[in-house]
């Protein structure tokens, strides 16, 4: 019986620590491939990008962007906004310059974007995990989340402890059982 609790034991903390590691590489472990997260705050780009949704932009060469595409992008006050490229703009000093406007927007947005402002280019979103990122980057989410840390390691910890492995003289007497036991059936 022990033994069955143990392994559903180890089962439940290895479920925890596998979501725990999947979220993490989610939210953080892509910034190695040099994709970047982003929470839509907005419904400017509903029905592609939901509010509440994470999108994933990876950086692109301006001069490869066309009509059509997303585009993820720094305002002057620092916000950072997606829309999509309605027009592209060249300038006499071969600067492009991009006309852009949010899907759900009936009017363009004011000015064009610089290709110095431009983060880059939506790769993938995932719908509501952007509430999960905003809620483990503020307070108290933070805490919330390094306080499930720590306790998943503990939880992780006490297996040996609630439930101690057989010794080798608990092991022979539980063979010695079950070899009796088989040898009656027979």
């Amino acid at each position: 019986m022990q033994q069955t609790l143990r392994r559903i034991y180890s089962g439940f903390t290895t479920v925890l620590v596998t979501v725990v590691v999947i979220l993490a590489i989610l939210l953080v472990g892509v910034r190695v491939a040099g994709i970047v997260p982003y929470t839509v705050l907005s419904g400017s780009m509903e029905p592609t990008y939901h509010v509440g949704s994470l999108i994933y932009v990876k950086s692109v060469d301006p001069m490869t962007l066309k009509v059509g595409d997303p585009l993820t992008y720094r305002m002057p006050d620092g916000t950072v906004v997606t829309h999509r490229i309605i027009e592209v703009l060249e300038d006499s000093a071969s600067e492009r310059r991009f006309r852009t406007q949010g899907d759900a927007n009936e009017i363009p947005d004011g000015s064009p974007v610089n290709a110095k402002n431009i983060i880059g280019k939506p790769l993938f979103t995932i719908p509501y995990m952007g509430y999960v990122s905003w809620f483990v980057q503020n307070p108290p989410g933070t805490y919330v989340v390094l306080a499930g840390a720590f306790a998943l390691l503990i939880l992780t910890m006490l297996t040996d402890v609630l439930f101690p492995p057989k010794t080798a003289e608990e092991e022979q007497k539980e063979e010695e059982k079950t070899s009796a036991e088989n040898a009656g059936d027979s």
